[in-house]
């Protein structure tokens, strides 16, 4: 099973960047959202990455614009007709993705695989909401999604062999390492980093330390490249809140109980880098 035309539902952070990974490794790729202005501000967002690139000389303006040439954008599902294998990237909510999936799964072709970014929502789960579950996979991509090499790789309760193996392939062929996991709340990395990074906003929501402190204190004394609130700042507070619901929810134990200050930051709309404001200021 050869894929070779990608569709990506959804033109945020993680949605253009899986477009524009996919673009770069010469795949023709078509990159959905809702309205032409977030389809306008992604391909922004892919044209100012790859100028970066350009100017390290780690990527000719040739180069670069053969692979913007490569991604095409539409508001209208039925665009993703032809496309072997459509990725949905949009927000970590268990309702709007269901949706999509059933939307996406009438307008793709029937033996196109439907996989989606979630970094915490069961495959299983979603892949009941369309008529080839046997074909739905999770391909979880880490942000900044051009630079970061991991992928995980989780099936679902009826993803079939030739799925996995074929998701494992286009992983390999965009230069991503794929890693299998099984199917669980949070699956393998954000199950471990999602509670430290709830546990850094304990620990400032108790006064132990500032922002800053707390950052310092992880890097220096754990050689983390980034500290955990600088990084929650990065992800999102509210997919580290959607993502602290789901491990709450799914294993109904305490110790992933979401802190109150991300709940309230959250509920306030400081939501970090997307929005100026966080555990930072940006």
């Amino acid at each position: 099973m050869e894929l070779k035309a990608i569709g990506v539902v959804g033109a945020g952070t993680m949605g253009n960047g899986i477009a524009q990974a996919f673009a770069v490794a010469g795949f023709p790729v078509t990159m959905t959202d809702i309205g032409q202005p977030q389809l306008e501000r992604g391909l922004k967002t892919v044209d100012a990455s790859l100028d970066r690139l350009v100017k390290k000389e780690k990527m000719t303006a040739a180069d670069k614009a053969a692979a913007l040439g490569r991604i095409r954008t539409a508001t209208d599902p039925a665009a993703l007709t032809d496309c072997d294998l459509v990725i949905e990237a949009a927000t970590e909510n268990l309702e709007l993705k269901l949706k999509l999936f059933a939307q996406v799964d009438g307008a793709a072709k029937p033996d196109a695989l439907l996989a989606t970014n979630t970094s915490s929502i069961s495959i299983t789960r979603l892949a009941a909401a369309t008529r080839r579950p046997d074909r739905v996979i999770g391909m979880h991509f880490f942000n900044p999604v051009p630079v970061m090499q991991l992928v995980e790789l989780i099936r679902g309760l009826a993803t079939s062999d030739a799925t996995y193996a074929a998701a494992a392939a286009v992983a390999k062929a965009i230069g991503k390492h794929p890693v299998k996991v099984k199917n669980s709340p949070g699956f393998v990395v954000n199950r471990m980093l999602c509670p430290m990074l709830n546990e850094a906003i304990f620990a400032l929501g108790e006064g132990l330390a500032t922002a800053a402190e707390i950052d310092a204190a992880m890097k220096l004394g754990c050689n983390h490249p980034i500290g955990p609130l600088a990084l929650c700042d990065l992800i999102g507070l509210d997919v580290q809140l959607a993502v602290m619901g789901v491990l709450f929810e799914g294993f109904k134990d305490p110790k992933y109980r979401p802190a109150p200050l991300l709940v309230e930051m959250v509920e306030a709309g400081y939501l970090g880098r997307k929005t100026g404001r966080g555990f930072f200021t940006y």
